[in-house]
């Protein structure tokens, strides 16, 4: 989806942002993700997001390697940044969301505030090159990347729109395989910061590559 909003570089991004910790999301500059909202602190921060008319939200996994009050897990380093395209509200309190991502960031510091909901100062300055609409998609092997969702439609039973995909470009294809991927925190994490495109779909290949095979592998009979 299209922004009003035209970002062209890192100094047109807040350095501080309101993070959203949450588990296995993957979000991608120019990928969409929706959120069902309904957490107090939560819905705190799309209202606050919105009132100070940035609507930024950082989307960001815990670090589960590390232990940590469950209300505050450590976080990785490296999140998105997305902004708030859609709002519905449900009448039971909550909110429908959509967030388009941005760019990529790197958390700086955690900020002492006195909001229920957690804000990191952030530098964007690392991934210029996500304000860059399509950048290196030439690079991509797309027929791997094809031949790679083939594979993992078929062991999985799953069917997909081929037209759609025939038409979609690179950027786009790889983004949203690797945001819908079914992989675990640290796949997902690994895919987020791999430095460009061709990579990303290098990873993402050799991820479902892995996957495949651990599939296909007979387990180990059982001891009597």
């Amino acid at each position: 989806m299209p922004m009003n909003a035209q970002y062209r570089g890192p100094v047109d991004l807040p350095p501080i942002i309101p993070v959203f910790p949450l588990p296995g999301a993957l979000l991608l500059p120019r990928g969409q993700m929706p959120l069902n909202i309904f957490e107090p602190r939560y819905l705190a921060m799309i209202d606050d997001a919105l009132r100070d008319g940035h609507r930024l939200i950082g989307m960001i996994q815990p670090d589960a390697r590390q232990r940590a009050p469950a209300d505050k897990p450590p976080l990785y380093k490296v999140g998105c940044a997305g902004r708030i395209t859609q709002l519905a509200e449900t009448g039971d309190g909550r909110y429908l969301i959509q967030l388009t991502g941005v760019a990529r960031f790197r958390i700086e510091e955690e900020m002492k505030v006195a909001t229920p909901y957690r804000q990191c100062r952030v530098t964007f300055a690392p991934f210029a090159d996500d304000f860059i609409a399509r950048k290196g998609e030439n690079q991509v092997d797309r027929d791997a990347l094809l031949a790679a969702l083939r594979e993992f439609l078929k062991a999985n039973d799953m069917k997909v729109d081929w037209e759609g995909v025939d038409k979609a470009p690179n950027e786009v294809l790889v983004n949203a395989l690797s945001m819908m991927s079914p992989y675990g925190s640290a796949e997902k994490q690994a895919l987020l910061e791999a430095p460009d495109l061709k990579t990303r779909a290098e990873m993402l290949v050799a991820i479902t590559e892995i996957e495949l095979a651990k599939k296909n592998t007979p387990s180990e009979p059982q001891l009597q």
